[in-house]
């Protein structure tokens, strides 16, 4: 058998997507060279973003493997080198354009991706799970989705997507770590251990803008962010920055836990922001027998769900009830997602059935506040 061709070579480097990037190589001008022996045998140079990136021996993996599947290749040799300032700088330019000033892809009038803003009125409701499984429950269906870590002060979202890696910083854009096919970034990637952050409203909104516009979150379908409980500095920010993002409201069936979420569903009224619905979780608890148990009370969703649909004037429906599951705190601290672990659970087949409804939900004007005075015209 005759030795490859180089283009044969590269058409199979091409189907080689970056882990961090997740484009194909070959686009991104990390293909240095290629050499071919009349033997058959294949040496293959490849860039680096950075010296020290974490996924060289996955990236060298996937080439060799690739290259090796060619009719008529030998043996495969790949050599490891890294980008130079001007390579990472065009690297980024292809990426995210030359614009010198940060850009926040996701406020864009031609932004396709979906914003859900996950909100509580107090913590302790479970808004850090609920994000989690429904941001892997999304990716498991195929599309593309990332996660912000917005609660500045109570971080936990790399621990409960099962990750401890480091962003990598190319230029002056960042790539997000990938866990169960979910991008996610966190204050928590940039500090030391378990060292608090005690930060000022300002310095939140920056780190918050930073996340936004420095991260390379590619072609998203769906960005969640995980609020901080309350309707503080964070919630306005994302007001600001991403106007379209919609809010989702985390509660028990507590009544007293409900009127609290009832404010974090009602700064909508300020922002103009949509209201994608109600989350109600640890819902009952299930019993070997069958039964239920009504740990927290009853009803708080819907109580929620109602009244939030009155004071706005547009629907806010109950987007579904999850049950007490003490496996949905065994995956949170295990970094294992319900969803993935025990899909045929219930408290993980109720968070499927919500994302279901994310999934399908389309964008519009339907609930959405114009920011008209109507009393005026009623006059």
């Amino acid at each position: 058998m005759s030795a490859p061709s180089e283009s044969a070579i590269r058409s199979a480097l091409a189907r080689v997507q970056d882990p961090e990037i997740r484009k194909p190589i070959t686009e991104l001008g990390m293909v240095k060279s290629i050499d071919i022996a009349d033997t058959g045998d294949v040496d293959i140079a490849i860039y680096l973003t950075v010296s020290g990136c974490p996924m060289r021996t996955e990236i060298h993996d996937r080439v060799q493997a690739a290259a090796a599947d060619v009719p008529g290749v030998g043996t495969v040799t790949v050599t490891l080198d890294v980008m130079n300032d001007e390579q990472r700088t065009e690297l980024r330019t292809k990426l995210r354009g030359d614009s010198t000033e940060p850009v926040i892809p996701f406020a864009q009038p031609g932004s396709l991706t979906r914003v859900f803003a996950v909100a509580s009125g107090k913590g302790g409701v479970g808004k850090s799970s609920v994000t989690v499984n429904l941001a892997a429950s999304l990716a498991a269906r195929g599309l593309s989705v990332g996660v912000l870590d917005a609660d500045i002060y109570g971080h936990s979202i790399p621990r409960m997507l099962g990750t401890d890696a480091k962003p990598t910083q190319v230029d002056r854009m960042i790539l997000p770590p990938i866990s169960h096919e979910v991008k996610l970034i966190s204050i928590a990637q940039f500090t030391t251990g378990n060292v608090p952050v005690v930060w000022r409203g300002p310095m939140l909104h920056r780190a918050l803008q930073q996340f936004l516009a420095d991260v390379f979150w590619g072609d998203l379908d769906i960005l969640l962010l995980d609020l901080p409980p309350g309707t503080g500095d964070i919630a306005i920010s994302v007001a600001q920055l991403i106007p379209t993002a919609e809010i989702l409201v985390v509660t028990t069936p507590q009544q007293a836990a409900a009127e609290v979420a009832e404010r974090a569903g009602a700064i909508a009224l300020q922002t103009r922001q949509r209201v994608a619905g109600v989350i109600e979780n640890m819902s009952w608890l299930e019993l070997p027998d069958g039964t239920r148990m009504d740990i927290f009370g009853e009803g708080g969703g819907a109580i929620v769900a109602d009244r939030l649909t009155k004071s706005i004037g547009a629907d806010v429906p109950l987007l579904g009830q999850v049950p007490l599951d003490p496996t949905v705190r065994e995956g949170g601290d295990a970094g294992m997602p319900i969803v993935l672990s025990k899909p045929d659970s219930a408290a993980a087949q109720a968070l499927s059935a919500i994302a279901d409804k994310l999934a399908v939900r389309q964008r519009g004007l339907a609930g959405m506040s114009l920011g008209i005075d109507t009393t005026r015209h009623l006059r």
